[in-house]
């Protein structure tokens, strides 16, 4: 093949998957735990085997393989969004064409598909149900439908997934004392204690208003080119200081939910402190925000995005820490 070299230097650049995205180091490690703690959740503090390690690295691995899919069809399908919002992504950079991209996402959906399969039929039909849901509401209907803040009223039930996947992989694989048990031919049987469900809806709500209120503030950030094709964020149907203080809404009832989460699950008090403290960090952030005046709202907006993006990814490593190391006092 004949490079100038120019091109040849940004050939090599292309290829290199971690200067796709601007990740920060702590983000990519952040994810691991994240999907760990989940299955370490669903089965307790109690003696660990073999297959509860297969099942904790195969919900990782089905976890990140999708990420990484759902971002890259995201990059494809907003490429124009992005030309306006994101001039230094993927596509609009040309680092890389959407053909190529779209083979390396496909790459990575069936890693997905192949990971979950390994643990459990209702795995593989979780991921499966997620994948059509995010391909229709990405490429359509976020486009298509004109209800108020479409966009960011379904966007965070992507994340919903990574909250019941781990329980499920657990119901499916190694059921726990039951309430409620389903036996389907060809699909199996779903074992799960009334404790356990009412926690993984807890998680379920903490993770949907915290990501939510991420979102909110980043729509501020992307609001000229999402008005450009019709996006329904908060910030395009209610206007930028609106969507701020929704953002803010969002923020407190993840707050109230991620206290009755560390409350009623076998996470320790002094996690509870540690998640306080983060709260109270992460509090002057969207406050900023609200009280930002017009022509500071983007920059505001940002800021917010990228710090209740980190509460929300650090409130599931703290879980998982203290999962380790009371794992690790009991043993």
């Amino acid at each position: 093949m004949n490079l100038k070299k120019g091109n040849k230097k940004n050939y090599f650049k292309s290829k290199s998957i971690i200067k796709w995205r601007d990740f920060p180091a702590y983000e990519l490690v952040s994810y691991v735990l994240m999907y760990a703690s989940v299955p370490m959740l669903a089965y307790g503090i109690k003696p660990y085997s073999l297959e509860i390690l297969r099942i904790i690295v195969l919900t990782i691995l089905t976890m990140y393989s999708g990420f990484f899919a759902a971002l890259f069809w995201n990059d494809i399908t907003d490429a124009d969004i992005d030309k306006i919002a994101h001039p230094n992504r993927l596509i609009p950079s040309k680092r890389i064409n959407a053909k190529r991209l779209f083979a390396i996402a496909l790459v990575f959906s069936a890693l997905t598909f192949i990971f979950a399969a390994l643990i459990s039929i209702w795995c593989l039909f979780l991921v499966g149900c997620s994948a059509i849901f995010v391909a229709v509401h990405n490429k359509y209907l976020k486009r298509k439908v004109k209800f108020p803040a479409y966009s960011e009223i379904f966007s965070p039930l992507q994340w919903i997934v990574v909250a019941i996947f781990g329980f499920l992989a657990i119901w499916t694989s190694l059921p726990q004392s039951t309430n409620l048990s389903i036996d389907l031919q060809f699909i199996g049987r779903i074992s799960a204690s009334s404790s356990a469900i009412f926690t993984m809806i807890l998680l379920v709500l903490f993770t949907y208003f915290s990501d939510d209120s991420h979102d909110i503030a980043e729509g501020i950030v992307d609001y000229t080119a999402d008005k450009k094709y019709g996006i329904r964020t908060y910030a395009t149907s209610f206007g930028s200081i609106n969507a701020s203080k929704i953002s803010f809404f969002m923020f407190f009832l993840s707050i109230v939910f991620g206290i009755i989460l560390f409350l009623q699950s076998i996470i320790s008090p002094f996690f509870l402190i540690l998640f306080i403290i983060l709260t109270i960090y992460t509090l002057r952030f969207p406050l900023k925000l609200i009280k930002a005046k017009k022509d500071e709202l983007k920059v505001q907006g940002a800021i917010a995005g990228r710090k209740l993006y980190d509460y929300y990814l650090f409130t599931y490593n703290l879980i998982f820490i203290d999962l380790f190391l009371q794992l690790l006092l009991k043993s």
